[in-house]
């Protein structure tokens, strides 16, 4: 489970999707989740899936390795499905079995919701793909800029989402090492019941926290020792310019999203799934 986790990482290639600007990711990214919640109709999400899967032709990234991605959180998915499943009323009752009653419109939404959980963790696993940390600190420290008006530290705090992000892989990488090593030693990890399984986990989550602290330490002090002093007056290597294809990308996005809406909103008829 831990391998599977795949936020924070970086998959380099030389795709257009990888030479865009990251404010535009960032931007578009948004944009697309919004879109999400906008419609609830099999041509919205049919327009949604194709953005989505083209995208990620674009990118270059293996759909294997997005789809990866959605195994740590199948847990809460199927929570979010059963919740929406027996609590939604609403429709021709298409199940009641003791206390629970599966509706048509209880069917529809717990569909609609698992497909919107589905393609919203892909449309940000696909922005951290395809941009760097440091250029996701440039691109919201830009964003952001505004702020510095009313006195928000808004490099400080693009840098500790940058921070934040880099180090997601560096303690997954430690818990499966520190996981490996217990059970080297004997430890069982897999074997009782949910309290004995927590008592587990102890000689994990001691060792890792410290391996934490003492990494963030050596950033502090190699930081300090490096004059760093935040982001008043600092140049950057790369400035964020933004040239033609940017301006085509937000113009796709922007078509995407009101051909989106449109559809999905004001089709006048609706295929639904059952």
């Amino acid at each position: 489970m831990i391998r599977d986790i795949t936020i924070g990482q970086y998959y380099p290639a030389k795709s257009p999707i990888h030479k865009l600007d990251p404010r535009v990711k960032i931007i578009s990214t948004l944009l697309y989740l919004i879109s999400l919640f906008l419609f609830r109709s099999i041509p919205g999400y049919l327009i949604a899936t194709v953005f989505l899967f083209g995208c990620i032709k674009l990118s270059k990234v293996p759909v294997k390795f997005i789809l990866k991605g959605l195994k740590p959180i199948f847990i809460l998915l199927l929570i979010t499905i059963l919740f929406n499943l027996f609590l939604t009323t609403g429709g021709r009752t298409l199940l009641h079995v003791w206390v629970f009653r599966v509706t048509e419109e209880g069917l529809r939404t717990a569909v609609y919701m698992a497909i919107r959980l589905i393609y919203l963790i892909m449309g940000a696993s696909l922005m951290t793909f395809t941009t760097t940390p440091t250029a996701l600190t440039d691109a919201i420290e830009s964003l952001l800029h505004p702020l510095n008006r009313l006195h928000v530290p808004v490099h400080e705090i693009a840098m500790m989402m940058s921070i934040a992000l880099r180090f997601i892989p560096i303690l997954l990488e430690e818990t499966d090492k520190i996981m490996k090593a217990q059970i080297a030693r004997g430890a069982d990890l897999d074997s009782g019941n949910i309290i004995q399984k927590a008592k587990a986990m102890i000689p994990i989550l001691v060792p890792l926290f410290v391996s934490a602290f003492r990494r963030a330490n050596d950033l502090a002090m190699a930081m300090e020792s490096r004059c760093y002093r935040g982001g008043e007056g600092r140049t950057k290597m790369k400035p964020l310019i933004y040239n033609s294809r940017d301006i085509l990308a937000y113009v796709i996005v922007v078509v995407y999203l009101v051909v989106a809406v449109a559809a999905g909103r004001f089709l006048p008829f609706h295929i639904w799934i059952f």
